[in-house]
């Protein structure tokens, strides 16, 4: 399974001028935005990171997920949450052919929408080949559209980024303590067979 992002995180999204009152740097940097490079770069790296770690997609963009086989044949839990919408299934045989396929729909779950079977099993993936998911998935596509949690998260863990940023050793663990301890209760909890997303 491969989950491949199709196109980053807008600059426009990204709470630069927040960070910069997040650093106390509003004074210090040139207003006409020619500093805010290492900003955006620090700020895209925490949100991959915390992305990464909770599978939770902050920014809302377009994704594909190749997937060899279902898990379940009538439905599927989605490699991220929240997702939005699911605006295609390609089918993939061995040979290269594809076709699109229907017959499935998004249902509300427990941790988030997961793709169900219209009939009696979501469409079928041809042997040798797969299944490419497109899928929208994030909270908005703004930064304001994020739980408070998770964008203080990602401004604690660009700050420590940007702290590092010209490569300084570091002595402890590179994800700080707080922002693990945010991020925990948005991290996967592992299900066991047969359990319902």
């Amino acid at each position: 399974m491969m989950l491949t992002e199709q196109t980053p995180v807008p600059a426009a999204a990204l709470p630069v001028a927040q960070f910069k009152d997040h650093l106390r740097l509003g004074a210090d940097l040139p207003e006409d935005g020619s500093g805010d490079a290492p900003l955006q770069s620090c700020l895209r790296a925490a949100i991959a990171a915390i992305e990464a770690r909770t599978g939770r997609i902050l920014i809302s963009r377009p994704f594909t997920w190749v997937i060899g086989q279902w898990r379940n044949p009538s439905e599927q839990t989605l490699p991220v949450q929240p997702v939005s919408d699911v605006t295609a299934i390609r089918l993939v045989d061995r040979a290269g052919g594809e076709t699109t396929a229907s017959g499935f729909a998004l249902a509300p779950g427990f941790r988030g929408p997961f793709l169900i079977a219209l009939g009696l099993e979501l469409p079928h993936i041809p042997a040798g080949g797969y299944a490419r998911v497109e899928l929208t998935a994030g909270y908005g596509t703004t930064f304001d559209a994020i739980p408070a949690d998770l964008a203080q998260a990602v401004l604690m863990l660009a700050a420590h980024y940007y702290d590092f940023r010209h490569g300084q050793a570091v002595e402890r663990a590179t994800f700080p303590p707080a922002v693990a301890a945010i991020t925990a209760r948005f991290q996967p909890i592992r299900m066991t067979a047969g359990a319902r997303p």
